[in-house]
């Protein structure tokens, strides 16, 4: 299982390197106010997705969070209530 872990990702890194290779033209991302930006397409892609990822990760640190929030709240009630839980119907 581990051989075919290790090939399926090289694999994958000979896919994507060779994405790179063919991409490698430039291209000028434009920003506001006449800013702009010059790179490599694969390097530009590579930026947005980073920032695509990051930007979902931090997303879900708040339904994260809130959840914690709720289970620390349903624990305190338990812990108040007297006697043995009761059972659903």
């Amino acid at each position: 299982m581990r051989y075919l872990s290790w090939t399926f990702r090289f694999l994958l890194f000979v896919l994507l390197f060779g994405f790179a290779l063919k991409n490698s033209d430039p291209v000028v991302v434009r920003f506001y106010l006449g800013a702009h930006w010059e790179a490599s397409l694969a390097l530009v892609v590579l930026v947005f997705f980073g920032i695509g990822a990051a930007a979902g990760v931090i997303a879900c640190f708040a339904y994260i969070y809130r959840q914690r929030r709720e289970i620390l709240q349903l624990r305190k009630e338990l812990r108040a209530r007297p006697g043995p839980p009761e059972e659903a119907p």
